[in-house]
């Protein structure tokens, strides 16, 4: 049986750490490719995976796979008391793990190993740049929440928690697990917090485009849509396979808004142009061990070029470059005159400074590069590594201005564990 196997296993093959913590600057599937990187080097050996040998010698079930895979959950239990050297001998808390996968297909965390899944997902996320301050993640253990309506409220809950007053903490709140036969309930919004996208007849939009679906997802399901640029859009959360989903309007004191405006350009605050404080990422599966939490949203804090060099900046987003210009008086006959490269420090400038005035937490893209160098130092003298996705890490404006330009990453391991991955469907 493979559980007996992997009762007595002990690991001797390297661990690799690989952010959606808000941080990302090209999506997914984006044609911009980084730079080759080397192959990875060699690190000293770890007790956080199994070896390709025991992998070899666990015998194939004859009957239906577990719904929980025991060789993950005996990795992270063993990467988990690794890492923290007072926990003890790991074999008795494997042994009761796999007792527990063999009678009931899945298995319950301790709220330590929640806590330090949920923290190790974000060191782990190649995409994220902020990562040196993953140990300060605030877990919320919310397990026993189940309900569509507790849900929601827990989500208000964790806006405020983490909006703190402008002074941004990191949160996740990990809501119940997928179990054998029950699946999770599900929050159908990508953000806690973003904004409507309305059609207009001449085929443009007002507003958000990335949100235009949900808007009209939630419509149908009974939300009052307006036809403003900035609408919070509502929390849709499914509770079940084949049951349509409720929508939550956000409460007004969970909502942390910015107004925008520019240092030395008075006209700009004619603009009317605001974004919201939180970006609390609610669409991704937190997998540790082997069980997946796919209710788990989480938050850092923003770096200024997400708001002015892509959300407010992208031709497919709110796409006011071009009017941003001409309130400059900008030349924007030629894409020679650098009108856009000026338009859009000018936009980034008035997002760091609007944030800066309101005491809300925000970092610019040259410190935040200098912190994640020195993340990676940390990991490289705890022997781990820091797997980055260069296309990600590198900021979408003056890019080759910041130390992260100019060198090569550890390669991403999209088999990677504890991480935040894509939600499968029902």
């Amino acid at each position: 049986m493979i559980f007996s196997r992997l009762r007595s296993r002990r690991t001797t093959h390297p661990a690799q750490a690989g952010c959606p913590m808000g941080h990302g600057t090209v999506p997914a599937g984006s044609a911009s490719v980084p730079p080759p990187r080397p192959a990875p080097s060699s690190t000293k050996p770890s007790a956080t995976e199994p070896s390709a040998a025991e992998l070899s010698a666990a015998e194939p079930s004859a009957t239906e796979p577990d719904f929980t895979d025991p060789v993950q959950a005996a990795a992270f239990l063993r990467q988990f008391h690794a890492e923290r050297p007072g926990s003890g001998d790991p074999e008795p808390r494997v042994r009761q793990v796999l007792d527990e996968i063999e009678r009931t297909g899945s298995y319950r965390h301790t709220p330590e190993e929640l806590a330090f899944g949920a923290r190790v997902a974000w060191r782990n996320s190649a995409r994220c740049i902020g990562r040196l301050y993953w140990r300060s993640l605030v877990v919320r253990d919310l397990r026993e929440c189940s309900s569509a309506d507790e849900l929601a409220e827990h989500c208000f809950e964790h806006l405020r928690t983490a909006g703190n007053g402008g002074r941004i903490r990191p949160v996740i709140s990990v809501f119940a697990p997928d179990r054998p036969g029950r699946p999770a309930p599900r929050i159908l919004n990508s953000q806690l917090v973003r904004y409507a996208g309305h059609p207009r007849p001449d085929g443009g939009w007002t507003g958000d485009p990335a949100g235009g679906q949900l808007a009209a997802r939630a419509a149908d399901l009974g939300w009052k849509r307006g036809d403003g640029r900035f609408d919070v859009l509502p929390l849709l959360v499914q509770e079940r396979p084949g049951e349509p989903p409720r929508w939550y309007e956000l409460p007004d004191d969970s909502t942390l808004e910015v107004p925008l405006r520019h240092p030395d350009h008075a006209w700009f605050a004619e603009l009317g142009l605001r974004w919201y404080a939180v970006p609390a990422i609610s669409d991704l599966t937190l997998e540790i061990g082997g069980i997946r939490y796919p209710a788990a949203p989480f938050n850092g804090w923003y770096m200024g070029t997400e708001i002015g060099a892509r959300n407010l900046a992208d031709a497919d987003r709110y796409d006011l470059l071009g009017e941003v210009a001409g309130r400059l008086g900008l030349d924007t006959s030629s894409d020679r005159t650098l009108w856009r490269d000026r338009a859009l420090v000018e936009l980034n400038l008035a997002v760091l400074h609007s944030f800066q005035e309101a005491g809300v937490t925000i970092a610019d893209h040259h410190t935040e590069s200098d912190r994640f160098l020195r993340h990676i130092a940390q990991e490289k003298r705890l022997g781990r590594p820091t797997p980055a996705d260069w296309s990600w890490i590198v900021p979408p404006v003056s890019g080759a201005l910041t130390p992260v330009f100019h060198r090569y990453y550890d390669p991403v391991d999209p088999a990677l564990r504890p991480a935040f991955v894509p939600r499968e469907p029902w």
